[in-house]
């Protein structure tokens, strides 16, 4: 039974960078496909960006350009780059496996 942790949030001014790292444990089973999802106060989860283990990568029209997602394999993490933040990326930062299994979150404030 896998269970997600992400880390590297935090505060950061607009125009700056954060990479966010999420770690399965708890399995030997290695996800198919990892993604990053963000909740905004009062705003409902959104989809951000995923990658399968074989296969493209995908982004919300939101951040493309902007950030960039990631994994190694061998250490079952995935990474979310996040360049050029606007006060709009605001939001707590969820990982996710396999479209079931979600970690905790981490919170990403962008002040203007």
């Amino acid at each position: 039974q896998v269970h997600l942790v992400e880390s590297g949030g935090g505060l950061v001014q607009a125009g700056g960078s954060l990479r966010l790292s999420c770690a399965a444990f708890g399995s030997i089973f290695s996800p198919d496909v990892m993604g990053w999802y963000r909740q905004a106060p009062g705003k409902q989860r959104e989809f951000i960006a995923d990658i399968p283990r074989r296969g493209s990568t995908n982004y919300a029209d939101s951040v493309k350009g902007r950030f960039t997602i990631s994994r190694d394999n061998a250490k079952n993490t995935v990474y979310l780059q996040m360049n050029s933040l606007k006060p709009e990326d605001t939001a707590v930062y969820y990982c996710n496996a396999d479209g079931a299994v979600w970690g905790q979150g981490t919170l990403v404030t962008v002040s203007a």
